[in-house]
């Protein structure tokens, strides 16, 4: 007897441990609906578009922490879905998708694009320091 995925031993359910430990998360984390999202969004990351090797190496992100609806949740790949959570300060150019979803995720954050280096007024005077 064989899981769905190809592996030979067998936990529970017909699915290898692997397996029943996804469909277990699937159903207490995303409400059933992780396949879903992965499905719709092309098993890759709507910010980068990244593709995933395996279905597992895709994320699926909660736009509304705590609430398992289709609308509400998107496949990142997890460079992108770290940057969403960890960055604290926009600092450097973000995708469009996923800056908006750092916006949703951070609203009081603060984002500074790009510094601005040069300036009107010339930084010093030259001042002679010895008489010709």
């Amino acid at each position: 007897m064989y899981c769905s995925c190809g592996r030979e031993n067998i936990l529970a359910k017909g699915c290898c441990a692997a397996c029943y430990t996804l469909r277990r998360q699937d159903r207490e984390r995303f409400g059933g609906l992780r396949e879903s999202v992965l499905e719709r969004d092309g098993y890759a990351c709507r910010s980068c578009g990244a593709s995933g090797r395996d279905k597992r190496s895709i994320i699926v992100h909660h736009r509304v922490p705590g609430k398992s609806l289709l609308h509400l949740m998107i496949s990142l790949c997890p460079a992108c879905h770290a940057r969403l959570h960890r960055t604290k300060a926009v600092l450097s150019e973000m995708p469009p998708m996923l800056l908006k979803l750092w916006r949703e995720r951070h609203p009081r954050g603060h984002e500074q694009m790009a510094f601005q280096f040069t300036s009107a007024t010339p930084a010093a005077v030259p001042i002679p320091l010895f008489e010709a």
